[in-house]
């Protein structure tokens, strides 16, 4: 999809389609409403005033061959209330408009900003839902003719004088929305085209093709290194685990800069192990390596938006299988920390991939880390399906980084470390153990496990199971991976 800034008066525009978002207050007829509804020859005020167009939240009215208008198409998508509108809400209706009218054979398209929404920021935002919005899950559905896409994208009503401001901001959204794709596509990936070797090998095509340090570690290397964690939870499979190093060095290093240490999940398929998962939805378990893509895609953007801090990226990628020479339950790992693990529970495998890939991150030099990860069912228990559960330390660095979640549109809520949820991850027989004792405080306990390894450094952990995937399709996005936390992740590292 090509994405252009756009001069000519939008009225005179030869498209496929045009479109104007609505608040659920604009039966005032103000501003570019008024304008419009004058040009289409009071077709507006009359949707309005039949109830058929009232401005909530998403929907929808397509008008074909409006008077007054070169385009073909006015489609009219609602807004809701103005006063709770956000810059979210914009890459929304963005990737609304995107989903419905290439259902409807639009090729090309122009995008109306309206009065208030004109900043390069805003131009960012629709081009990011106007990409997000394109992705698809169904890769390998058979069919006799290609589905194609929206080819360009003109955007209009942004002022003139800021002509290169908005080029480049609309070039930065679309770098960052195609590096979610493409994290999401990888997760989509169902397990027996994506092992952890072949994940590898993604990753070290996507660093050539832009310049990121790529390493990768095979299960010699590993073992080489200590790194007990991940080599027990993947013992258990046919398949060999691999640790996915990409750096991102900036054009100068600053003395004494930070290090951003980004480490993801990648647990190409989790059965649970011994501890086997129940049967039914099982099938979902490919997206347990969406830790390990949301890091791939942030990596893939920083290296187009070229922050001016250094970044490394650890992705621990295996799989839990339970085969004969499986870890059980009351098995102790030794991590790469040195520190016992006792196993109660072989579902929990992800906390033990992280710990090696929270202590190579550090011992690789990064100075603050994040961790991303598919790790904990009780997060969804505590927030539902709609805010990613933040864990961090110290409390200023975790609202910096909510910060930065505001400002990308991403719902992340703050949760609590407290020193009483330690005793749960006590162990009588190693240094701790891998699952919490007593009941309740799952996602807690999971995040006190990981801060046994980030020890005293600046740290935020993201548990991302409840956030990772949509079961059903959304008229802003399609079923299966949402690519939530990479433009967090983004917008943060580039304030560092």
């Amino acid at each position: 999809m090509h994405i252009e800034w756009e001069s000519q008066p939008y009225a005179s525009a030869v498209t496929d389609a045009l479109i104007i978002y609505l608040f659920d207050k604009d039966e005032r007829l103000e501003g570019m409403v008024a304008e419009l509804d004058k040009l289409t020859g009071g077709k507006l005020k009359a949707l309005i005033e039949s109830g058929e167009l009232t401005g909530k939240p998403l929907e929808t009215v397509l008008l074909h061959f409006p008077a007054g208008l070169s385009a073909k198409r006015l489609l009219l998508i609602g807004a809701g209330k103005p006063e709770k509108f956000r810059r979210a809400d914009l890459r929304r209706i963005a990737s609304v408009a995107a989903r419905y009218l290439k259902g409807r054979g639009a090729k090309n398209i122009v995008f109306l900003a309206r009065e208030g929404q004109r900043s390069a920021a805003d131009a960012q935002a629709v081009a990011e839902g106007l990409i997000s919005g394109e992705f698809e899950s169904d890769k390998y559905r058979a069919r006799k003719e290609p589905v194609k896409g929206i080819e360009r994208v003109s955007l209009a009503g942004w002022n003139a004088g800021d002509r290169k401001e908005i080029e480049a901001a609309i070039t930065r959204g679309k770098n960052i929305a195609e590096s979610q794709n493409f994290g999401r596509d990888l997760i989509n990936e169902p397990s027996n085209y994506l092992t952890p070797a072949i994940l590898a090998e993604r990753a070290q095509a996507m660093a050539r093709e832009t310049s990121l340090g790529v390493e990768v570690l095979d299960e010699k290397r590993i073992a080489e290194l200590k790194m007990g964690a991940i080599l027990g939870v993947a013992q258990g499979s046919a398949e060999p685990p691999r640790v996915i190093v990409l750096t991102y060095t900036p054009a100068k290093e600053r003395p004494g800069a930070p290090v951003l240490g980004l480490i993801g999940k990648a647990i190409t398929f989790d059965t649970g192990g011994i501890s086997i998962k129940p049967a039914n939805g099982m099938e979902k378990m490919k997206y347990d390596m969406g830790g390990g893509g949301t890091m791939l895609s942030v990596m893939r953007a920083l290296a187009l938006v070229k922050p001016a801090v250094k970044v490394i990226a650890v992705i621990m990628s295996a799989e839990n299988m339970p085969g004969s020479r499986a870890q059980k339950p009351g098995d102790v790992k030794i991590a790469m920390s040195g520190k016992s693990i006792e196993v109660i529970n072989t579902d929990a495998e992800g906390r033990m991939v992280l710990a090696d890939g929270i202590t190579y991150a550090r011992q690789l030099g990064a100075t603050h880390l994040i961790d991303a990860a598919t790790l904990t069912g009780a997060i969804e228990v505590a927030l539902g399906v709609f805010n990613v559960g933040a864990f961090g330390q110290p409390r200023e660095y975790l609202d910096r980084f909510l910060a930065a979640a505001k400002d990308a549109g991403e719902k992340m809520w703050p949760m609590p470390l407290d020193d009483e949820y330690e005793e749960g991850i006590q162990s009588t027989i190693a240094d701790i153990r891998n699952t919490g004792s007593g009941r309740g405080g799952g996602a807690i306990t999971a995040a006190w496990f990981l801060k046994e390894f980030a020890e005293e450094m600046p740290w935020i952990h993201l548990d991302i199971a409840a956030t990772c995937w949509n079961d059903d399709a959304k008229p802003w996005a399609a079923k299966g991976p949402t690519g939530i936390a990479v433009r967090t992740i983004v917008d943060f590292a580039m304030s560092l």
